[in-house]
């Protein structure tokens, strides 16, 4: 009885297909509602760039319920690479279940560093998922995310903790990264800043932002280690994810060793080629099916054994994957409808008429708003930064605050963002519903938001360039 007592308003958010399926409908009416408008684009380096001063009213172009349900079919086509994404890590983390070789590190690292430095590990396991997300990208690390899975509940944690450690680690680390080429990069490319440049600021942001979020992490851990029943994730599908055995009895052996050996050598090489040759979706996904096969073969599985186990890794991912493609519609519906150009030009300008420091922030939120349309990093600022740069440029705001105002409302609104791919893509992987992420780190992207706020007030006052 008391545990009815004391829910909140968000245990009765409805189920995730369903709130995409509401924006699906919302997107469809916005369509009928709102003014259909363009700009001008040139070609830049291959990629379609707004051009300034351009927007004009244009033919409307309404979205009809046919057309709404056929664009669930054209989301699928759009977002099938990362659709095969989720697949191949699935089945690579199934071969390498399957193997024992993951269960094996994972309770061997667990060992050795003891179960008394639980809440410390858990600390230092965010900071190595952010880095990550900094250094490496984001889809790039879909597969470290099952890993983080088994590391929390090895601790004692749930799947919640490992989505919080693993997941938000990456979102936050990419997303506030000094160095992230398809958000500061393309920006610093289009306000014709040197590129990274003003990464000093942009460094202690993102610290803050993983320690924040470190700190989160430990005081949940610490609320569901006194009481199991104060967590989000106590009915979730744990299967395949806990450890088999006692701590004591890990150890690692010749199979573990050549097969994690495969795994590593496929990732060093997916991330050269990354580096290197500027592989994305479709060569990460071949890389995984190689260490799946390769993987299998070192551990002398047969064939047939090999086969059952992927479609078994299928079945497991399969939400997620649907969840993508689903989330995708969103984008195909507001790109048929033509009107994301007019929430763009709308929103620019709203701000020209504020005073600074609130149009640096509300800048910062439209892109927020902006996010949820494109969610796309450098679509984003391909579509919007050509707009919002001029617009800082009268109102007074350094070119510098402007991509960073860019930055924070792209970058924290990942975490709950139904349209980006990527997140709901590792949130299946790690088998966390939407509606149960929301509620678990809603409360810090706030705390996150309001941080990186105070930080863009700063660069406004100093005049950061």
């Amino acid at each position: 009885m008391s545990i009815n007592k004391e829910q909140k308003w968000y245990t009765k958010l409805p189920h995730p297909v369903t709130m995409l399926f509401g924006i699906i409908i919302l997107a469809t009416l916005l369509s009928h509602i709102l003014p259909t408008g363009e700009y001008a684009r040139k070609l830049v380096n291959g990629r379609q760039q707004v051009i300034p001063g351009t927007f004009d009213y244009i033919d409307a172009s309404p979205i009809g319920i046919l057309d709404m349900f056929t664009a669930m079919a054209k989301g699928f086509k759009a977002a099938s690479d990362i659709i095969w994404v989720i697949f191949t890590s699935g089945i690579m983390f199934g071969i390498l279940q399957k193997t024992k070789m993951v269960e094996n590190v994972v309770g061997t690292i667990i060992k050795k560093l003891g179960l008394k430095r639980k809440y410390l590990i858990v600390f230092i396991l965010t900071y190595l998922f952010g880095m990550l997300g900094v250094a490496v990208g984001y889809e790039n690390n879909i597969a470290m995310i099952p890993i983080g899975a088994m590391l929390s509940l090895a601790l004692g944690g749930d799947l919640i903790l490992a989505a919080g450690m693993s997941v938000a680690a990456i979102t936050v680390g990419f997303g506030l990264s000094p160095i992230n080429p398809y958000t500061v990069g393309t920006g610093h490319q289009i306000a014709e800043l040197p590129m990274f440049s003003g990464a000093g600021l942009r460094s202690v942001l993102c610290f803050i932002g993983l320690t924040l979020l470190a700190l989160y992490n430990v005081r949940y851990f610490k609320k569901i280690t006194k009481d199991e029943y104060n967590g989000l994730g106590k009915d979730l599908d744990e299967t395949g994810f806990s450890l088999n055995k006692s701590i004591q009895e890990y150890q690692m052996d010749t199979k573990s060793y050549l097969v994690a050996a495969v795994f590593v050598s496929g990732m060093s090489i997916m991330l050269y080629g990354i580096f290197e040759h500027k592989w994305y979706l479709k060569e990460i996904a071949a890389i995984f099916t190689m260490i799946c096969i390769v993987c299998g073969i070192v551990a002398k599985m047969s064939a047939s054994e090999i086969s059952k186990t992927a479609l078994q890794s299928v079945a497991v991912v399969a939400p997620g994957a649907f969840m993508v493609g689903f989330a995708t519609t969103i984008k195909v519906i507001l790109e048929q409808g033509q009107i994301s150009d007019t929430i763009a030009f709308n929103l620019s300008e709203v701000l020209v008429s504020l005073p600074i420091y609130f149009s640096a922030i509300v800048m910062s939120l439209s892109q927020c708003v902006m996010n949820i349309l494109i969610p796309s990093g450098s679509g984003q600022a391909l579509a919007t930064l050509p707009v919002m740069i001029p617009v800082g440029d009268l109102v007074g705001l350094t070119r510098q605050t402007t991509i960073l105002a860019f930055q924070i409302g792209d970058g924290v609104t990942n975490l709950i963002n139904p349209t980006l791919g990527g997140l709901i893509a590792m949130l299946s992987l790690c088998r966390v519903p939407f509606d149960r992420w929301l509620r678990f780190i809603t409360p810090l992207m706030i705390i996150i938001l309001l941080m990186c706020w105070i930080f863009l007030s700063i660069a406004v006052f100093t005049g950061w360039s």
